[in-house]
């Protein structure tokens, strides 16, 4: 966890704290932010471990959160941000795809999504629009213009399984093997394959094979 020397300012800055795996990413997140009028970045990390302690001792305005970090997911960290400071905001900054994460994201308690694809000034737009009391997402995910994914008589069943679950079946959908997926959300292959088969049930899915055809299939219809 990195704290950036302070600016001098006559003015209040909005801190700004920023939580992902990827260094050259935070860096270069923090380079745009701590160039744009009234934004400071008050703080760094790289784990989910650090993004709650980097919190609870800057004390930012808002915080810029991944969901796939090494130790947890942050999805869990919003949960655990709002109960512990509740008047911070969270804009989540993330690879995977808006259709599938953005809701989860605002019920969680979350102020807005975007991809890490977007212009870096959409992302400073996005900050300043959830400090100014607005939620950010983009404009098909608010009128309800992206189409989900559309697998028969099985969304409602996808709306019950987990956040984690949910994290397991986009990556396995991506191609992971059950070993990968174990390696970048920090869990050992058989907790992954124990989600997958609670997966399998809940969906009512004959086989692993079945598991991921549809998981692949949900995955390249909400990325369209």
């Amino acid at each position: 966890m990195k704290a950036p020397t302070k600016k001098r300012t006559n003015g209040k800055l909005k801190k700004v704290f920023i939580v992902d795996d990827h260094p050259l990413f935070r860096e270069g997140l923090a380079q745009i932010i701590s160039g744009e009028h009234g934004l400071t970045v008050c703080g760094r990390a790289g784990t989910a471990a650090e993004g709650l302690q980097g919190t609870a001792r800057f004390k930012p305005d808002i915080v810029l959160l991944d969901i796939t970090l090494p130790d947890r997911s942050g999805l869990e960290i919003i949960k655990l941000i709002q109960e512990a400071h509740p008047g911070v905001k969270i804009l989540v900054i993330s690879m995977h795809d808006e259709a599938l994460y953005a809701n989860r994201v605002l019920r969680l308690g979350g102020d807005g999504y975007i991809m890490k694809q977007e212009d870096p000034s959409e992302v400073v737009t996005a900050i300043q629009d959830i400090l100014d009391g607005h939620i950010y997402v983009s404009d098909d995910i608010m009128s309800g213009g992206k189409e989900k994914p559309a697998v028969p008589n099985r969304d409602n069943a996808l709306d019950a399984l987990s956040d984690p679950q949910l994290e397991i079946l986009e990556l396995l959908g991506q191609g992971g093997t059950y070993e990968e997926i174990g390696e970048q959300l920090g869990l050992n292959t058989l907790d992954v394959a124990s989600q997958c088969e609670s997966m399998r049930k809940e969906l009512r899915l004959k086989s692993d094979n079945a598991l991921i055809r549809y998981a692949v299939c949900w995955v390249e219809l909400g990325a369209k």
